[in-house]
């Protein structure tokens, strides 16, 4: 085939799948035995290392995308088509940005269109008919105009509508980790997006700024720790301070009293008014979560 090359694979795995790779062509697949394997995929290089979504029966692995696959599989039938970039610029846009709408889309194409020519293509290969290797090509050539209609239809406007929840729950599951507080610039990259992209979409989504939300978890943490016995210089450096002042001073602007002070009167407050409440930021990302 002129763009590219076709066929059916037959693959056989002893143990779970995992493999991570680059491919130079666009690989276009089918599998043909039930999807029951759960096979998930994770584009490292958008997305981090955390974030695997499901493989559907039909699905694109881009050209140059790093992917690392993961399934249970054990036996797997499917037609492939494998495309040549460069030799399909006529109809798949050489400059078509993956965005991660796109890559998402791209591990489950569910377009009826493209399903039927590739089984078209499949039945071609395994039973030739007349001018067998021209009907292929044509099929073929179909099949990236397919493709490349379905993922030009695909906007990705997380940024208009906010942060998706796996990419807050990530943050959410960083800042957890206490002791490094991180910046901008790691969260951006465990989301896969932009710090400019990841802090507008965090302010539309939690309605507070990303920096202003860090300093409100790390001191909502140290009122936690303040009421057990754990001494005020444990507490800084638990909570990511780089000195007992720098962390009483932190507290102060946020609270309006020394870290001492509020640890004295939540001892003296009766029990049922020692619970810890969160300060209006938090609260508010709290009710963005349910």
């Amino acid at each position: 085939m002129a763009f590219g090359q076709v066929g059916i694979v037959h693959n056989t795995w002893h143990e779970p799948i995992d493999i991570t790779g680059t491919s130079s062509d666009h690989h276009l697949e089918l599998t043909l035995l039930p999807n029951s394997h759960q096979a998930r995929a994770c584009f490292s290089e958008h997305w981090g290392t955390h974030r695997f979504e499901p493989m559907g029966n039909v699905f694109l692995l881009p050209a140059n995308q790093r992917v690392r696959a993961r399934s249970d599989c054990r036996r797997q039938n499917s037609i492939i088509c494998r495309f040549n970039p460069d030799a399909v610029n006529a109809w798949f846009e050489r400059h078509l940005e993956w965005t991660d709408c796109r890559l998402q889309t791209a591990l489950d194409i569910g377009d009826p269109v493209l399903r039927r020519l590739l089984i078209a293509i499949g039945e071609e290969v395994r039973s030739p008919g007349f001018a067998g290797e021209a009907m292929v090509e044509l099929l073929a050539a179909q099949a990236v105009i397919a493709l490349s209609r379905h993922l030009k239809g695909i906007t990705d406007d997380s940024g208009q509508r906010g942060l998706a929840p796996w990419r807050l729950r990530l943050i959410d599951e960083r800042l957890s980790d206490t002791a490094t507080p991180p910046s901008l610039g790691e969260l951006a990259h465990l989301c896969g997006l932009s710090v400019r992209h990841l802090a507008r979409g965090f302010r539309i989504s939690r309605g507070c700024s990303l920096g202003s939300y860090i300093a409100d978890y790390r001191l909502h943490h140290a009122r936690d720790l303040l009421a057990s016995d754990m001494s005020i210089k444990a507490v800084a450096y638990s909570t990511g301070f780089s000195s007992p002042s720098n962390f009483t001073a932190a507290f102060r602007r946020a609270t309006g009293e020394t870290p001492t002070a509020w640890r004295q009167r939540a001892k003296e407050a009766p029990p049922s008014k020692r619970s810890l409440r969160r300060t209006g930021t938090v609260v508010r990302a709290a009710s963005t979560n349910e």
